[in-house]
């Protein structure tokens, strides 16, 4: 009778803690707040305009350079819960961010909204809203780890917007020795639709393809200080089958030009596919990247109705790379970074002559960017915790075109200072 007793008051003990383990939690997890004060060293930022080839504009100059500014930059809000003791979700929000109702407009501040089941065995499953697994910077540096006054090119350009879908992964082995994780993704293909991936498939008028992205990747994490990973990322034009048209085919696409429909066959397939490696230790931080891919949806040949290509070939192709590194002395870091994209690595165009050079200057779509900063880093060893940042940005003179006095191609540098804190 003892045994059954003791047997009895051990399963209600166990269910009890059963049911503490699976109550709902709710956590305030941080905020991160980043100012900015940006200078111009002339005025070309504030009085040219942005050089055009075609009729594609492909250097993503930020408005807030465009004119000495004092801005916010982030105001980010974390949160997350369990659901179960496998079942776990986290949600960040930006209340900066514009709140503009258009169809296809960055139309809400919810950043994240993730969803994930751990079942264990290192597996992991998680549904929602969230970065692809593509690029080294935008998905596994968190923002308030970020040397420097924004992500490199490839990773703002191509891999910092949302998606919706699905992404599993698997995790096996010893970091301090090795360890390896497999991704697997597959989303929308809303990323490029003006929305930054914040969209439904059939938000924005004539959306939601049958088809979904698929998005792979391998990470490796090897002698703790050690990280390294491969990526590949494939899609189509989020435009259903039976609302785009085939776009107008200019007359200025006289050598081996596509036609209409072979145009549209196309579907602006878009790619992307990289590889990474980075470095951290106590005194020394660095990473390198290289991508490469079809530019596609990112400057779509298909459209609801008749225009013209966005970009000069239908197989055009962009390839950028980065490395970036930092020395730290305590609270001072000293860093750099050297960073390239371009926009048609194959030098690919259907015109009779160079569509970049024009009588004013050679404007092709390989930009530069050289970054040279300085942070003060309150506390050493958690520079997540904030940072004060001054960045000199040194960029290549070929994205804006001449004014009345001006002969050339033209650019513009930006001194940028940066506080930023998180707790």
């Amino acid at each position: 009778m003892k045994i059954f007793r003791l047997a009895g008051i051990a399963a209600l003990l166990a269910a009890g803690a059963a049911a503490q383990a699976q109550t709902p939690t709710i956590k305030m997890d941080g905020v991160l707040l980043e100012f900015w004060a940006t200078q111009m060293m002339d005025n070309n930022l504030r009085l040219n305009t942005t050089a055009s080839a075609g009729a594609s504009k492909y250097y993503a100059l930020d408005s807030r350079f465009q004119e000495n500014n004092f801005a916010v930059k982030r105001a980010e809000i974390y949160m997350s819960g369990t659901i179960t003791d496998t079942f776990s979700w986290n949600v960040m929000f930006d209340p900066n961010n514009n709140n503009a109702a258009a169809p296809g407009a960055p139309n809400n501040v919810l950043q994240d909204l993730v969803v994930t089941w751990a079942p264990g065995n290192g597996f992991n499953v998680k549904a929602g809203q969230f970065k692809m697994p593509t690029g080294y910077e935008a998905t596994l540096v968190a923002a308030r780890e970020i040397l420097f006054w924004d992500r490199n090119q490839i990773n703002r350009r191509f891999a910092d917007s949302r998606d919706r879908g699905v992404w599993a992964s698997y995790t096996y082995g010893d970091a301090k020795a090795f360890q390896g994780k497999i991704n697997v993704a597959v989303s929308n293909g809303t990323t490029d639709d003006g929305s930054g991936g914040k969209n439904n498939e059939n938000t924005v008028a004539g959306a939601g393809n049958a088809q979904k992205d698929w998005t792979f990747r391998f990470d490796s994490n090897f002698l703790s200080r050690h990280k390294a990973g491969v990526y590949y990322r494939e899609g189509v034009t989020n435009l259903k089958d039976s609302t785009f048209v085939s776009a107008t085919v200019p007359a200025s696409w006289a050598v081996g030009a596509p036609n209409a429909s072979q145009i549209r066959d196309n579907k602006d397939k878009t790619t992307m596919m990289g590889a990474y490696y980075a470095f951290n230790s106590a005194a020394w931080q660095m990473s390198a990247e290289y991508a490469t891919g079809l530019l596609g949806r990112r400057y779509p040949t298909v459209f609801t109705a008749a225009a013209a290509p966005l970009r000069e070939h239908l197989d055009q192709k962009f390839a950028g790379y980065a490395v970036d590194g930092a020395y730290k002395m305590g609270n001072h870091w000293i860093t750099g970074r050297y960073d390239v994209l371009n926009y048609n690595s194959g030098d690919d165009w259907y015109t009779v002559a160079n569509p970049y050079k024009t009588a004013t200057g050679d404007f092709s779509p390989k930009y530069t960017e050289v970054t040279v900063g300085y942070n003060y880093v309150f506390i050493p060893t958690k520079q997540s915790a904030g940072k004060v940042k001054l960045d000199y940005i040194i960029r290549s003179k070929n994205f804006l075109a001449p004014r009345a006095g001006q002969t050339g191609e033209q650019g513009g540098n930006t001194l940028v200072a940066s506080l930023m804190f998180s707790y």
